[in-house]
């Protein structure tokens, strides 16, 4: 009992402290906008050196690397980890990846909004795979989903900071947790692996871009 009150009280202090820094990171964007609308030169260069980035993901293109070499391996945790490489390349066209839902791949520029963001539709896989790349923890169901798991994955998702939930109707499974490069079925919301995997994967180590914004991004 003392062990689980400290693994709560752990994960609570986390969140908490995501909480902080995403309020921090937005207190730093305001500053830096207002910055940039008063030295009008240097945001034209900015412009110009994005819109150069931009053409050069387009000229790239999404196929090249869309097929992400590698397979599933699943641990003795019955979480299935990606055992190969996954591109992290900004394209603007979309991608195939090899399995639904992604785990990760080349992906959009923008991400989705992941800070307890709950979609009712389904959303665009290569903006989600960028939220999945700053530490998100993607909570999708298809049709077979019970819809009481569904309300109380999603009263989960809505108090946790960089976790994302929407149906994914082309997914193998009614209930599935993924982050960058790990994926994992569950068996509805009482089910414990979905603590356990939030606890492991919410910004954890196998995060791209740890710290890296769930807000300002895409939100439908």
């Amino acid at each position: 009992m003392g062990s689980a009150k400290k693994s709560s009280a752990s994960r609570s202090a986390r969140i908490e402290e995501m909480r902080r820094a995403e309020k921090a990171r937005e207190r730093r964007n305001r500053l830096l906008v207002i910055a940039a609308s008063v030295v009008v030169v240097a945001g034209l260069v900015a412009g110009s050196v994005v819109l150069v980035q931009s053409q050069s993901d387009d000229d790239g293109g999404a196929a090249a690397d869309s097929k992400n070499s590698g397979k599933f391996v699943t641990g003795a945790d019955g979480v299935r980890k990606w055992e190969g490489e996954l591109g992290r390349n900004h394209v603007t066209k979309a991608v195939d990846y090899a399995v639904s839902p992604p785990v990760g791949g080349d992906h959009n520029p923008v991400w989705m909004n992941c800070n307890g963001d709950v979609y009712t539709d389904e959303i665009n896989n290569t903006n989600a795979v960028h939220s999945l790349e700053h530490g998100a923890v993607w909570v999708t169901y298809n049709a077979s989903a019970d819809k009481a798991d569904v309300d109380a994955l999603a009263a989960k998702v809505k108090k946790t900071p960089y976790t994302l939930m929407s149906p994914v109707d082309g997914q193998k499974d009614p209930i599935m947790l993924s982050a960058w490069g790990h994926q994992r079925t569950v068996t509805g919301a009482e089910d414990p692996n979905v603590d356990a995997f939030f606890e492991k994967f919410v910004q954890g180590e196998q995060t791209p871009e740890p710290g890296a914004a769930c807000t300002n991004g895409l939100s439908k």
